[in-house]
């Protein structure tokens, strides 16, 4: 939105967001980045198709060129090691089960 774009472009992520935000915005993408998602794969430049109606998002990269993308990556060192923040990151669920913390089994 600061730099004008709002309505051309959309905000995908598997991360969470504030109610103030504004256009076409997707949030809560599973798999997230973090566990090695399809969003972790995504690079500068890559299309992505949204059809919001049937409720699909798609990135336009061939299947090998995924594969080959899924291969290369690796998880990011954690942000936090210590603290309120990794124990967050350590014990919150996936956005698919309401991104809730949960004790380990």
């Amino acid at each position: 939105m600061g730099r004008g774009l709002g309505d051309r472009v959309a905000l995908i992520t598997d991360g969470r967001f504030s109610g103030g935000s504004r256009g076409f915005v997707v949030g809560h993408i599973s798999p997230e980045a973090a566990v090695g998602g399809p969003i972790g794969l995504i690079r500068n430049g890559d299309s992505i198709t949204i059809d919001a109606r049937a409720r699909t998002i798609q990135v336009d990269l061939s299947a090998r060129k995924m594969k080959m993308r899924r291969a290369e990556w690796r998880p990011r060192k954690a942000y936090a090691t210590t603290g309120v923040l990794a124990k967050y990151a350590y014990l919150v669920g996936s956005a698919s089960s309401g991104a809730v913390m949960e004790l380990p089994e």
